[in-house]
C-alpha cells in the first residue's frame, strides 16, 4: 500500500458512497484527453458511474461490470496511489498480479464466512484471490471500461490496449457443469435431505423446487428472483394437447418461452402444496417462484404472498451451494476425490448442466430458444406450431427423474 500518499482512503468503500480527495478525483489525471467530450463526467468516479448506467437494465451485467470497475478504482487509489485516469500500462500489469492475491487480506477480503451489505463498515471488494479464468474476466471488462471511455472523450487511451494480442482462439468449451454420475450425486443427496422436522421438511421440499426449476428450464439465478408464479400458463397444441409453458424475462430484458414439461409441473405442485396453497399457479399470481423459510398459506393474511419479494440471488446461490457442499460431504466420507469439483459448483453450473444434456438429446435450435441464447423473433411469436414441437421434444428427451 502508498502509505506516503494521504490522501489514500482509510479503507476501500462502495463506489456510490466513496469519498474522494481532490488529488486523486482524476480531473486532472496524466491520461485525461484534452478535447471535447461526449460525457459530462469530470472525475473518474463520474466517469465509471456514466459508463454503468448502460448497464442498469441488466443486473447481472450491472454487478459483474460495477464490481470489476470498483476493484480497479480503489486498488488506484490506495495501492498505485494515482487517479485511474493516471493509469499507465505498467500499472495494468501490477494490477493483474494483485487480482490474483489481492493484499493485504484485511483491507482487501470479506471476513471469512460472512458477506455483509455493501453499505456496512465491514464491507469489502473481494471474497478471495481471483483464479486465472476470473483474472481474465475482470480485465476483458476494464479493457471494455477504458475503450468506452476513450470513445466518449474521457480518456487519451487504453492502457490495456498495449496488452500482448493473440490469434484468435478456439471457441471456449464449456467445464463447468456435472457429468450425469455427479450430477446423480446431488439428487441422492437432495432426496435423502433429513425431513424430520417441520423446518427440514421447508428446507428440503424448497432445495429440490429450486434444483428442479433451474436443471429443466436451464434459468439463470436472476431469472428465478426476477419473475412469479403468474409466469406459468397452459394452451392447447394442435393435438389438442394441453401444454404448460413458464414466460421468462431475462438477461437484457429479453423475454422467451420455456417448456414447463410435466415432470416440472409435478414438482411445482409438490412445492406448492407444502406450503399449503393451490396446487396450480393461477393467472397473474404474484407469488415468488421461491418462497422464504416459514411462509405457510395457512399463516398468511389474504393477498400476502402478493406482498412478498423474491428472495435475493445471493440467498438463492447460497441455498444451491449449501445442497453442493452437502453432496460434496457424502462423497468425501466414502473417499471420493469427486468432492472437489462439487465444493467448487455454482447455480450457474446447473444451467451448464441443463443445457449440456440438453444439446445431447435435443435439436440444438430447441436448446437455443430454451435457454434464450437468442432473441424470439417477432414472426416466431406466431409459430406456435414450431414452439408446440419443442415442447414435445423437452418432454420426452429431457427428464430429471428424482426418483
Amino acid at each position: 500500500m502508498n502509505a506516503k500518499n494521504t490522501l489514500v482512503p482509510v479503507q476501500p468503500a462502495p463506489i456510490e458512497t466513496l469519498a474522494v480527495a481532490e488529488g486523486l478525483s482524476g480531473r486532472t489525471g496524466a491520461n485525461r484527453a484534452r478535447g471535447r467530450r461526449a460525457i459530462a463526467a469530470d472525475t473518474d468516479r463520474e466517469a465509471l458511474l456514466a459508463w454503468l448506467a448502460r448497464f442498469e437494465g441488466s443486473p447481472n451485467t450491472f454487478a459483474g461490470s460495477r464490481r470489476e470497475a470498483e476493484r480497479l478504482l480503489l486498488w488506484s487509489m490506495i495501492e498505485a496511489g494515482k487517479p485511474l485516469s493516471s493509469l499507465a500500462h505498467e500499472d495494468l500489469l501490477r494490477y493483474r498480479r494483485f487480482l490474483a492475491d489481492p493484499q493485504p487480506a484485511r483491507h482487501w477480503l470479506l471476513p471469512s464466512g460472512r458477506k455483509p451489505p455493501r453499505a456496512h463498515p465491514d464491507w469489502r471488494p473481494f471474497a478471495g484471490p481471483l483464479s486465472p479464468a476470473s483474472v481474465r474476466l475482470a480485465l476483458t471488462i476494464v479493457n471494455s471500461l477504458f475503450s468506452w471511455l476513450v470513445e466518449a472523450g474521457y480518456l487519451a487511451g487504453n492502457p490495456l490496449a498495449l496488452a500482448r494480442r493473440r490469434g484468435s482462439p478456439a471457441p471456449p468449451r464449456i467445464v463447468r457443469f456435472l457429468d450425469e454420475e455427479l450430477w446423480g450425486e446431488v439428487k441422492v443427496t437432495i432426496r435423502e435431505m433429513p425431513g424430520s422436522t417441520v423446518r427440514e421438511q421447508a428446507v428440503k421440499a424448497r432445495t429440490r423446487w429450486l434444483f428442479s426449476l433451474l436443471f429443466l428450464c436451464g434459468l439463470r439465478i436472476s431469472e428465478v428472483t426476477g419473475n412469479n408464479m403468474g409466469c406459468f400458463h397452459a394452451r392447447s397444441d394442435n393435438k389438442g394437447c394441453r401444454l404448460w409453458w413458464l414466460t421468462v424475462t431475462g438477461k437484457g430484458g429479453k423475454t422467451r418461452l420455456v417448456p414447463a414439461t410435466s415432470e416440472l409441473m409435478e414438482e411445482l405442485a409438490s412445492y406448492r402444496l407444502s406450503l399449503g396453497l393451490p396446487s396450480g399457479p393461477f393467472e397473474q399470481e404474484k407469488t415468488p417462484l421461491l418462497l422464504p423459510l416459514g411462509w405457510h398459506a395457512s399463516r398468511a393474511v389474504s393477498g400476502k404472498a402478493d406482498m412478498l419479494h423474491s428472495l435475493t440471488r445471493a440467498a438463492l446461490h447460497g441455498i444451491v451451494k449449501a445442497a453442493f457442499l452437502l453432496a460434496a460431504q457424502r462423497l468425501e466420507e466414502t473417499g471420493d476425490d469427486r468432492a472437489s469439483r462439487l465444493r467448487s459448483a455454482s447455480a450457474h453450473w446447473l444451467r451448464h448442466t441443463a443445457g449440456s444434456r440438453m444439446a445431447a438429446v435435443v435439436d440444438l435450435s430447441h436448446v437455443r430458444d430454451t435457454l434464450g441464447h437468442a432473441s424470439i423473433s417477432t414472426t416466431g411469436l406466431y409459430l406456435h406450431t414450431e414452439d408446440d414441437e419443442r415442447h414435445r421434444a423437452m418432454e420426452a428427451h429431457h427428464r430429471l427423474l428424482w426418483s
